[in-house]
């Protein structure tokens, strides 16, 4: 597949990965762009298109939402706050008709409130902290964590279904503040026949990268993008106080700089029609060629380079001042239960944290989970968010 038809389908579903991992977007400079979760698509539509902040608009997740139950009594409704990547309310969208069967064993209607892309998501809900718009919160990823925590946001819980997630991921929240649903990991691409075509191998190291091959990368502005903040942020991670540095080479060898994930991989990534080989995408964009190529694929048409990749991990949470806590605290439960986490790989382009899930073989042959990815402390980040993104521009511009 190339660019168009690729664009449309990334439209209905990789946006869904920044996504899922949240959307392609981040406030921190007042920015909205959006791509996958790794999510996402794109931040997650990439979701209806980058740039594209979607209304709050209020959808039924059941065909019964909003109506009376049979015995005449109204029936408890909660309302579940997500990013604009999440998929719409529709009675054959595998992920809400998982939420109808979590209406018919509780009687709970799940009512879907679209916020934004994840940074005007967690603005809202910090300015209605205590009277929230909404019962259960999805998509805080672990670069806003810290930041929803301390502004109130969440009712700390600590779900029993977490019985079934990793050490890894609960210990981002030791005491319940909130509850992580999926993950994905940020990482750079390569199309496989371009680097062939020019007898290039896959760096395995930044630093080889950044020496070798800068003048063949894209990356995302981390002012405007959210692959393109926790791209930075690797590069801290792995760095250390030296990552300006990094970007000076980079700068220096002729990486290019585009403002949003649409853009570099469906203008500028090679395997899309443009020029550079390396793109900054995530480790589950080569499962979405295979899922959505117009001729079926053996093997992906692009790499990863697990050296590179940078872990998300989004939480959704019960929100402080909900009017229905014990029906939020059960829509929470059901979001990290197996029979709703089984639809996250190929409906959100992430991986779900349950790890009773059978994966897809589409998921476990094609897509990158790196043995050590590169992380940094959700504190460390909030702390330093705005610095960082200040002293990259200073070296980029």
């Amino acid at each position: 597949m190339r660019a168009t038809t690729r664009l449309t389908a990334a439209v209905l579903a990789l946006g869904l990965v920044v996504a899922a991992c949240g959307d392609d977007s981040n406030d921190t400079e007042g920015s909205a762009d959006t791509q996958p979760n790794d999510a996402a698509v794109e931040e997650s539509a990439d979701e209806p298109v980058d740039d594209t902040v979607v209304t709050d608009e209020t959808t039924s997740a059941t065909d019964e939402a909003d109506e009376e139950s049979d015995d005449g009594a109204g029936a408890e409704t909660v309302t579940l706050v997500a990013y604009d990547s999440f998929p719409a309310a529709d009675d054959e969208n595998p992920v809400h008709q998982a939420l109808a069967e979590f209406t018919a064993e509780t009687g709970v209607e799940v009512e879907l409130l679209v916020a934004g892309d994840t940074g005007t998501m967690l603005s809202k809900a910090e300015l209605t902290a205590g009277n929230p718009e909404g019962d259960v919160m999805w998509g805080i990823d672990n670069t806003f964590l810290s930041r929803a925590v301390d502004a109130g946001v969440f009712e700390p819980y600590v779900s029993p279904a977490l019985a079934d997630v990793p050490a890894e991921f609960t210990a981002l929240v030791p005491n319940g503040e909130a509850t992580p649903v999926d993950f994905g990991d940020v990482c750079v691409n390569y199309d496989i026949a371009a680097l062939d075509e020019l007898g290039i191998d896959p760096p395995t190291s930044l630093e080889e990268l950044a020496e070798e091959h800068a003048d063949l990368l894209v990356v995302e502005n981390p002012a405007t993008s959210s692959p393109g903040l926790a791209f930075m942020m690797a590069t801290i991670a792995e760095f250390g106080d030296d990552w300006t540095e990094f970007w000076q080479a980079l700068a220096d060898g002729g990486v290019e700089v585009v403002d949003s994930w649409t853009t570099a991989y469906y203008e500028s990534f090679s395997w899309a029609g443009g020029e550079r080989p390396f793109v900054v995408s995530y480790g589950s964009s080569p499962p979405f060629e295979v899922l959505y190529a117009e001729e079926p694929m053996d093997t992906a048409p692009t790499g990863v380079i697990a050296e590179t990749c940078f872990r998300q991990v989004e939480f959704a949470g019960v929100l402080a001042g909900t009017d229905a806590p014990e029906a939020a605290r059960q829509l929470v439960d059901f979001l990290v239960s197996e029979r709703f986490q089984r639809e996250v790989p190929l409906n959100l382009f992430v991986w779900p944290v349950n790890e009773t899930v059978e994966l897809d073989p589409v998921f476990t042959d094609f897509a990158t989970i790196p043995d050590s990815p590169l992380s940094l402390d959700p504190a460390e980040i909030d702390a330093n968010r705005s610095a960082w993104i200040d002293e990259w521009t200073e070296i980029m511009s």
